[in-house]
């Protein structure tokens, strides 16, 4: 799919569409659900946990229910911005001055497409991820559908499954961090969508001017 980005008045520029916040925030608050909900069912010292999702039968009903609406988010991410997240050339150049963008030296880094290389990993990340999370959670949601000549696939899911949600917490709290302190405005452009053409020329100039192209007589 295209990207939809557009200038707008008053100096910003449409970075997500009504659609895609609402796809991510789908997936967002689905996952948080389970995020919350797994930890109460993994460890018994996090079983209070349990207590802000609903207690524990309704947690244990939800639970994957919840898991069905990350999965359709997922997947309706991976359609619409799967094109969008692939590497290029200029990637592996970002991933040869990461240190520069860790650091802040934003003129020592490559111009960046709409989505930078380590918000594709994070994409990539959740997206494999959530597929395993799926298709082992769906094992343990309905286990008497499993022949007992394939009983072990029970056992591997019992065993993947958290090594899987671990990894996606991991992403999780870095896609938090990188998004709230990091790159400042970045939480903002997904709740009302813009930001401001100074932020997006700071932070994917390469995007930026991709679309000041398509509208030069808007160009600062």
């Amino acid at each position: 799919m295209r990207d939809e980005s557009h200038l707008l008045p008053n100096g910003r520029v449409l970075r997500y569409t009504f659609r895609e916040r609402l796809m991510h925030w789908l997936a967002g608050l689905s996952y948080v659900y389970l995020l919350i909900t797994g930890l109460a069912f993994w460890s018994p010292w996090l079983y209070g946990l349990s207590a802000i999702t609903g207690g524990p039968t309704i947690s244990r009903v939800l639970h994957p229910w919840a898991g069905l609406i990350f999965t359709l988010a997922v997947v309706w991410m991976d359609r619409i911005w799967s094109a969008q997240m692939r590497s290029t050339p200029r990637d592996r150049e970002w991933w040869h001055a990461v240190k520069h963008y860790i650091r802040n030296e934003d003129d020592q880094v490559p111009p960046e497409d709409r989505f930078n290389p380590g918000q594709k990993l994070l994409f990539w990340g959740f997206f494999w991820c959530g597929i395993v999370l799926f298709l082992t959670g769906l094992i343990l949601w309905v286990p008497n559908w499993i022949p007992w000549s394939l009983r072990f696939l029970r056992l591997i899911a019992v065993i993947v499954h958290p090594i899987a949600a671990l990894l996606t917490i991991a992403l999780f709290i870095i896609h938090v961090y990188m998004g709230t302190a990091v790159e400042r405005g970045a939480f903002g452009s997904i709740v009302r969508g813009d930001v401001s053409r100074k932020w997006a020329a700071r932070y994917h100039r390469a995007w930026y001017d991709q679309t000041a192209a398509r509208d030069p007589a808007a160009k600062e």
